[in-house]
């Protein structure tokens, strides 16, 4: 059956007594019992989840985060089969680029909301919920990989009557959003991500004489695997057994994504991500991403060729320009930062929007 192709405007409206039972379940919270002293070894620390469990309970506002995404155009289409939820922000210059802004896993539109006022002077703003995250509600079939996402993403554009579009993401976004690239160069002006996700082939010679700079890179790599690739490892492999936790608790949908918001990150933003995925139902379907996305079976495996643009933020992943150059061809644009972390949007916003328009203008 084919797409209904009509655009919806929505509203987000989340009833009173959702938010009552939320409030319900956190008060009524078990408690894990934890080793005195042990800080992170075992994993996120009891008094760091319950302090944002009671911030959640007490402190945080859904309803004026509720109003602050409302003050912006939402819509609703369905493409493949899935509802699709996003802003549609149009700059005041007719003529401005539109991009396209994609978020990722445990992140939500939430992660720009600090950017709009800054970059609508220069672009037309559309900024979706993944399918299976937030808004855009769980996945009902099985799928929804990257590539997927970016033949979406496509079709979206082309449904705004977009042309030539940018497109710019983080995190998972960091993925789709060179595969847009890839699957639509036409019309796809160039890409900005804050990572690239290129790694060593497991050719010696790549190894042979990395710099310091690099080895350092490697390093973090590898310490981050080791000590924090869990989530990775069983999302990818069960997020059907782990959602079962996720969506009956929302202390223990907070302390596994909370594992990587992360402390550098104040707890309002912390919470509007979580709040998202426990008041749309959507922990464990955003999860099936990672599932999805380790099955696939023919992926391609040419470089990309429209401009790629890469702004590095200090406590974040360590891209290695030499391996990201390996996998996409047009890489023309490199910058990295002291600053900001891996939610750049929200912690160094002037940063970014810098950074996105220095590289749009080279590319437009």
């Amino acid at each position: 059956m084919a797409d209904n192709k009509e655009i919806r405007p929505f509203r987000i409206d989340v009833p009173q007594a959702d938010l009552d039972e939320l409030h319900d379940r956190l008060a009524r919270t078990r408690w894990p019992d934890e080793i005195p002293g042990s800080g992170r070894t075992y994993g996120v620390p009891v008094d760091y989840v319950r302090g944002l469990a009671e911030h959640w309970s007490k402190r945080f506002d859904w309803r004026a985060l509720e109003s602050k995404i409302n003050a912006y155009p939402q819509f609703t289409t369905e493409i493949d089969g899935q509802n699709i939820h996003f802003l549609h922000v149009r700059s005041t210059n007719p003529d401005a680029l539109p991009l396209i802004l994609t978020h990722g896993w445990p992140g939500s539109i939430v992660e720009y909301l600090d950017v709009i006022e800054p970059l609508r002077s220069d672009f037309h703003l559309v900024i979706p919920s993944i399918p299976g995250f937030g808004f855009s509600g769980p996945t009902t079939e099985p799928g929804w990989n990257r590539y997927r996402v970016a033949a979406a993403w496509k079709e979206l554009m082309a449904r705004l009557g977009y042309a030539r579009y940018g497109a710019v993401g983080n995190d998972g976004g960091s993925m789709i959003s060179p595969e847009l690239g890839r699957l639509d160069p036409e019309h796809v002006a160039g890409v900005h991500v804050t990572q690239i996700f290129s790694f060593p082939s497991g050719d010696p010679a790549e190894l042979a004489d990395l710099t310091e700079e690099e080895t350092a890179a490697l390093a973090h790599l590898q310490w981050f695997w080791e000590n924090l690739g869990a989530f990775n490892q069983l999302q990818a492999q069960q997020p059907q057994t782990l959602s079962f936790a996720l969506a009956d608790s929302p202390a223990g949908l907070l302390g596994w994504n909370a594992q990587l918001l992360g402390e550098d990150v104040d707890p309002d933003f912390v919470l509007a991500n979580v709040a998202i995925y426990w008041l749309t139902g959507t922990s464990g379907s955003s999860i099936r991403f990672y599932y999805e996305d380790a099955h696939v079976t023919d992926p391609p495996t040419e470089p990309t060729t429209v401009p790629i643009g890469v702004a590095g933020f200090g406590n974040d992943f360590q891209s290695i320009r030499r391996f990201a150059e390996r996998d996409h061809k047009n890489l023309i644009h490199w910058t990295r930062y002291d600053r900001g972390g891996h939610y750049a949007a929200h912690q160094a916003p002037d940063l970014l929007v810098a950074d996105i328009r220095d590289f749009f203008a080279k590319v437009s």
